[in-house]
């Protein structure tokens, strides 16, 4: 993006800070005053041309003073962000402490979102580390009366299970499916279990297996998870005091909130859209941060936050940036 002018420079980000604070248009002899430019009125107010005709400013009324336009928040993100302030520095702060200590990882995740939440007045979200589907290592069964109990161990710190109706069979012919089973998958690559190879009489309880091991394989890869937290302040933003133009921001969040993040797989270690930059249409008049964290494994989790364009981006940015280091460091 090509450079601007220092003056311009020093409008520009003295308009988005008094947009940030204010959410009003702002004029030359205010710039002037507020932010004790070292130029006349004039000179601030021709630099304001400047910057409209270069599109970064706009007038949205035609006796107004100037705001952002979405190219110039992205101009100011890009190339004239300032340092993150004092929220930031508190939730980097509080970080340092953090450790595993809590009760589950889900645990950790909602702390996190609720505290960059209540400190930024943002949407929040912190989605769990997402890999490619774990190979299946090795497979437990537990009668339990007329049920099977079949957990299904994916790796050191990963099990899920699933619960079966099977025909009775005895104990026996159940310790022999789980050693043919696990046999399968030691000698088999990822996983797989070469089930037209299954002894005849280990047929009858080893159909239900089959087919509820496929019917799991086939199931959505929905490991990852995902929490948000201050839905609520974001809406009690003054860009959102339309009730019709809520509609669509609310059912996204409360039904795809998933859909506001870019999938970890294309995404930076740190990206902000702005505006149309989205691809959901119920974003517009949104901006999101997202920064990534990895897990030891190489899964890739997201933390993000959600506002209005008019956003403290620096603090936005280091804020995510703190949340998704400490997660980095607590999962390597």
């Amino acid at each position: 993006m090509e450079s601007l002018p220092r003056r311009q420079q020093e409008v520009l980000q003295a308009t988005v800070r008094h947009y940030v604070d204010t959410v009003e248009p702002v004029g030359s002899h205010t710039l002037v005053r507020r932010f004790g430019f070292a130029a006349s009125p004039a000179t601030v107010r021709s630099a304001m041309g400047a910057l409209e005709q270069r599109g970064l400013l706009t007038q949205p009324h035609t006796s107004a003073g100037r705001i952002p336009s979405q190219q110039g928040y992205r101009h100011y993100v890009d190339k004239l962000l300032p340092q993150p302030g004092a929220t930031a520095r508190q939730l980097e702060s509080e970080l340092l402490g953090v450790s595993l200590q809590w009760a589950a990882f889900d645990d950790l995740m909602l702390h996190l979102a609720r505290r960059l939440a209540d400190l930024t007045g943002l949407l929040s979200l912190i989605s769990r580390p997402q890999g490619p589907r774990p190979s299946l290592l090795e497979i437990r069964l537990v009668p339990n009366a007329d049920r099977l109990m079949v957990f299904l161990v994916q790796g050191a710190t990963l099990t899920t299970s699933l619960n079966l109706r099977l025909p009775a069979v005895s104990p026996e012919d159940l310790a022999i499916l789980e050693r043919w089973t696990n046999d399968q998958l030691r000698r088999q690559p990822e996983g797989r279990i070469a089930w037209k190879q299954l002894p005849r009489e280990l047929q009858r309880c080893g159909e239900p297996l089959r087919q509820a091991l496929d019917s799991h394989g086939r199931a959505p890869h929905d490991l990852d998870g995902l929490v948000a937290v201050g839905l609520g302040g974001l809406l009690s933003q003054p860009e959102f005091s339309r009730t019709a133009s809520l509609l669509p921001l609310v059912q996204l969040v409360e039904n795809h909130p998933e859909a506001l993040l870019q999938p970890c797989r294309k995404q930076p270690q740190e990206s902000i859209w702005i505006g149309s930059e989205h691809p959901h249409g119920a974003l517009g008049e949104c901006a999101v941060v997202q920064a990534v964290y990895c897990a030891a494994d190489g899964a890739r989790g997201q933390v993000a936050l959600v506002g209005p364009m008019r956003m403290a981006y620096a603090t936005a940015r280091a804020a995510v940036q703190s949340v998704a280091n400490i997660l980095q460091r607590l999962l390597s």
